[in-house]
């Protein structure tokens, strides 16, 4: 008799660390894929922003965390950069795989420089996601089949389109500032949603106007739409 892909997990164990800003969503997927007899994931922590997330990790150490690319304190890249010491320190390393609603290839391609070693949308099943966690956890490198393209182009095609200076030229907290303002976000807006207050928020578009060698919120919003970063 053929074994069932439930069934072959559930004979191994995962540990697993849920990083997102929406703790809706962090419920979900633990219904979904959190009954270890059953999926043989066991989610050991979860966190809403990029210290939480840190904090977690290095208390759990688990073998995979399931990160969103969009968080307070600096987003998914950010734990990633603030991971790099310990994994690289670890006997077990960690292993993370980016779960986004975004599937912009800016992002894409910034979570896998940064270290992730996948990245699936949030319309995976829950059935998919398992098999995607363990594949991480095994060491390979998983993506929603239309993602796949953006690493490929960017890292293995000798045509790949050329680095955007200009945008590396930004911080992470800069580019989350730079997508909230051009989608129409006031000032107060943002600095509620980054955790941070309406002063930082404006020195953070002077520092991204001045980069960009842009005038107002006007000429920024166009050319982060010419982008496609909205």
């Amino acid at each position: 008799m053929t074994e069932s892909k439930t069934e072959a997990a559930a004979e191994r164990k995962v540990r697993v660390v849920l990083v997102d800003d929406h703790r809706m969503f962090r419920t979900g997927v633990q219904a979904e894929i959190g009954q270890t007899e059953t999926t043989g994931v066991e989610v050991v922590g979860e966190a809403a922003d990029v210290d939480q997330a840190v904090t977690v990790i290095t208390a759990t150490r688990p073998e995979v965390v399931l990160l969103d690319v969009h968080l307070p304190g600096g987003g998914g890249v950010e734990v990633l950069r603030r991971s790099a010491a310990m994994m690289s320190d670890a006997e077990r390393p960690v292993r993370f795989l980016a779960l986004s609603v975004s599937d912009a290839a800016e992002d894409v391609i910034g979570v896998i420089r940064g270290g992730a070693r996948g990245y699936v949308t949030k319309t995976i099943t829950g059935t998919d996601l398992v098999d995607s966690i363990f594949r991480v956890q095994d060491g390979d490198a998983v993506f929603s089949p239309r993602l796949a393209g953006f690493v490929l182009d960017a890292f293995a095609s000798t045509d790949a389109p050329p680095v955007d200076e200009d945008l590396d030229r930004l911080t992470q907290r800069e580019r989350e500032v730079l997508r909230l303002i051009a989608r129409g976000y006031a000032y107060k807006e943002i600095a509620k949603q980054l955790f941070i207050s309406v002063k930082t928020v404006e020195s953070h578009v002077s520092a991204v106007l001045r980069k960009l060698q842009l005038s107002n919120r006007h000429e920024l919003t166009r050319w982060a739409t010419a982008r496609r970063l909205v």
